[in-house]
């Protein structure tokens, strides 16, 4: 899938600013964008996501314009068709897992009495092994358990990507390493495509297919790696 973002953006509090000149393409299905915090990393991902619009420059993905500055061009995140997983996850903690899945689907869906019976919310609780804490709330949920329950409430709506800030940070390093692999095989089963944000090098070899090194809000340099699994 092609992912094309040129795009710049001037932040400013108070007395500090910020540059964001980003320039990226790439057809490849599993991208990481890496290097230290405050680098400009999450900018880009609420850039694509809609979340944060550029102040000039292109955005496009599968061929589609989301952004562009020249056109008048500036698509709401709801019409992108890009699912955000957010470091701390943002589940509902007053919803259950079920409820938490379905809650994008539709409005009113996280309202249904049983939301698990909905064709969607099944498949994705299965798919991630949830169908059992369907009733659970996040709080009685493992690390683990929470961030499938915010993948399959990123999935259920079949978006055009994933993008993932940090997914492994809240992790202790035993669950963070089967937590990387299970994403792996996932991206490998469903052939969606994702855009990973992290500072471990240990998420490179197995998650990059395409890495780009971001320093001081830009693209310091591009790297191919194939495969080091």
């Amino acid at each position: 899938m092609t992912i094309e973002i040129n795009i710049r953006k001037h932040l400013q509090a108070e007395e500090r600013g910020f540059n964001l000149d980003i320039a990226l393409h790439t057809d490849s299905n599993r991208v990481v964008l890496y290097g230290p915090s405050g680098a400009g990393k999450s900018l880009t991902l609420q850039a694509l996501a809609g979340l944060l619009p550029p102040d000039e420059g292109l955005i496009r993905l599968k061929q589609n314009t989301l952004f562009d500055s020249a056109a008048g061009i500036c698509l709401p995140p709801q019409q992108r068709k890009v699912a955000y997983l957010f470091q701390d996850y943002a589940l509902f903690p007053h919803l259950t897992v079920a409820q938490n899945v379905a809650f994008g689907l539709r409005k009113g869906c996280f309202n249904m009495r049983r939301p698990q019976q909905h064709p969607a919310v099944q498949k994705w609780l299965a798919s991630f092994e949830l169908s059992a804490t369907a009733n659970s709330y996040p709080h009685q949920l493992s690390g683990g358990q929470r961030q499938r329950v915010a993948l399959a409430r990123a999935l259920v709506l079949e978006p055009d990507i994933l993008l993932l800030d940090e997914p492994f940070s809240a992790l202790d390093l035993g669950l963070r390493e089967r937590m990387r692999r299970e994403l792996f095989e996932l991206q490998q089963r469903l052939d969606v495509p994702m855009m990973v944000i992290t500072h471990d090098p240990a998420d490179l070899a197995l998650l990059g297919d395409a890495i780009f090194e971001i320093r001081d809000g830009m693209i310091a340099t591009p790297e191919k790696i194939h495969s080091r699994i």
